[in-house]
């Protein structure tokens, strides 16, 4: 595990950020816990994103962005390079919406895509 400086491949939004901390305050998540972003294999498109809080593992790489641990899968860098998370909070949608450019293909849903 390192903890480096560089920039991060993916950005959030200021509302995910918003939202990250406020699910990290109200579900008390407990320290050395950072925001894992990847992707996995599924989805109807073929692979799925990963979101959620989890210790850093050897073959991750660590970001800081506004006081948020950002861990990646090294791996994973390049199926999300450029990939912006946001969060909506509307009538018709509520949760983190994924832009990605490396994405070929995606699902209805915004969950899943192609590379």
């Amino acid at each position: 595990m390192t903890t480096e400086t560089k920039t991060a491949p993916i950005t959030l939004t200021e509302k995910a950020l918003a939202e990250v901390k406020n699910i990290m305050q109200d579900k008390s998540v407990p320290d050395g816990y950072g925001l894992r972003v990847g992707v996995q294999g599924g989805g109807c498109s073929g692979m799925s994103y990963l979101l959620g809080f989890d210790k850093a593992k050897e073959t991750d790489e660590v970001f800081i962005l506004d006081g948020v641990e950002l861990i990646m899968d090294k791996k994973h860098a390049m199926y999300v390079l450029g990939m912006e998370v946001d969060f909506q909070d509307g009538l018709n949608a509520r949760g983190f919406v994924f832009s990605n450019p490396q994405a070929k293909s995606t699902c209805g849903c915004g969950s899943s895509f192609s590379s």
